[in-house]
């Protein structure tokens, strides 16, 4: 008995490295930004269309309130949720503008604004869900192709909101569609310090409500 009670005794001990390697497992190596975006909440998914391209995007929010995205990107005729956001404005990236935008995030802050990373939507990856079928006349195209228009034209794209006109004090607002910059890499420290490098094509959208 007491051979087998010192059996006992021992058996634990010699299974106990074994829990130790088990977090290898959860903590995943993420390999890119599409990665990082998929451990953050979607905030929506679409069309980015300029001109005659259109662009699936999914947006996931970095920071801010996901109630700015849900009242700002509908359609305010019928309530529903847009699925095509055109870009028909531009803002260059210069600093007087910039500082602009910072003083309507903090303005917003901290229920008006939300700040969003945007990556290209595959067709079988998460958040493709409910993807708009593209309108006859626009050509489907991938996303780094918008980020480099932007990046040549050193600006960030533009929206009014809501699209097709206001409704109310409290539901408007701008959207602002930034190619990778110093202004956007702020808000980027998080996925910069878990890949290291920020190598694939990408936007950072900021949202604002306007403020009475």
């Amino acid at each position: 008995m007491k051979r087998q009670n010192s059996e006992r005794n021992h058996r634990p001990t010699e299974a106990e490295p074994k829990p130790l390697e088990e977090p290898k497992h959860e903590t995943k190596k993420l390999k890119n930004l599409s990665e990082y975006a998929q451990t953050l909440q979607l905030g929506w998914n679409g069309l980015l269309v300029l001109k005659n391209s259109c662009f699936p995007t999914s947006m996931h929010i970095l920071e801010g309130d996901q109630g700015v995205i849900s009242s700002l990107l509908k359609d305010h005729t019928s309530g529903s949720k847009l699925t095509q956001l055109k870009i028909a404005q531009r803002l260059r990236l210069d600093q007087p503008k910039l500082d602009e935008v910072t003083r309507r995030i903090k303005q917003g802050s901290p229920n008006g604004y939300a700040v969003l990373l945007a990556t290209q939507a595959t067709p079988s990856g998460l958040g493709t869900e409910g993807m708009p079928t593209v309108e006859p006349g626009l050509q489907r195209r991938l996303l780094r192709n918008l980020v480099s228009y932007l990046k040549q034209k050193q600006a960030a794209g533009v929206i009014s909101l809501p699209v097709g006109g206001s409704k109310g004090r409290d539901g408007t607002g701008m959207l602002y569609a930034f190619p990778p910059c110093d202004f956007s890499q702020q808000y980027l420290q998080s996925a910069l310090r878990t890949l290291g490098k920020l190598e694939e094509e990408h936007m950072v959208i900021v949202i604002v409500r306007d403020t009475a």
